[in-house]
């Protein structure tokens, strides 16, 4: 993959420190605190290029403490750290999602996706298929409409994602959201995958 292509934590540092930061609703996504409402409070949970941690923070609001915020950008983890001063420290790390290791019973997908260069897709989906334990789900949001940039966030939609997902992942729900913000009304998949069997 041609390095001009990859977008690192130089790119995403001078995104927080030049405020260019559009993705960031300002609290966390609808869709994602509904669905754990009914989630066992133990589940480990990766949330990658997390960026204001939001949906973290409200999930730490909510009794979850094995959770992990993880995002390329040093400006961003120093924001989380200063906004949730009792989290523990290694709830909120600075790291690269395809260098990560660990074992996770959810991963979060908010915008992540998006920020990443479409040739990375393939990567994230396996790398989130290796995350996981066995019964584990990748949750969350997709954008499924075409920006048109050149530069994050990238779109796409559900019948250019599906077939990039269904190597490694069963769909268990993979439709257009019903309660996403005002903004992104009739923009958004709510996805839910487990891994498929080896």
């Amino acid at each position: 993959m041609q390095k001009d292509l990859i977008y690192d934590s130089e790119y995403w540092q001078g995104r927080w420190e030049e405020q260019q930061t559009g993705w960031d609703i300002g609290y966390a996504s609808p869709p994602i605190t509904e669905y754990f409402t009914t989630i066992d409070r133990d589940a480990r949970i990766l949330i990658p290029g997390c960026g204001n941690g939001w949906e973290g923070q409200h999930l730490f609001e909510q009794g979850f403490r094995n959770i992990t915020l993880l995002d390329l950008a040093p400006a961003a983890v120093e924001l989380m750290k200063h906004r949730m001063p009792d989290a523990p420290a290694e709830m909120i790390q600075h790291g690269d999602f395809f260098e990560h290791t660990g074992s996770y019973d959810y991963i979060v997908e908010q915008t992540f996706f998006c920020a990443l260069h479409p040739s990375q897709r393939q990567d994230y989906i396996e790398k989130a298929n290796e995350l996981l334990t066995a019964d584990g789900k990748l949750v969350g949001v997709l954008f499924d409409t075409h920006f048109g940039f050149d530069h994050p966030p990238f779109g796409g939609s559900k019948s250019e994602y599906e077939p990039l997902f269904e190597h490694h992942f069963e769909l268990l729900h993979f439709e257009r959201c019903s309660n996403s913000i005002g903004p992104r009304q009739g923009r958004e998949l709510f996805i839910e995958c487990k891994p498929k069997e080896a």
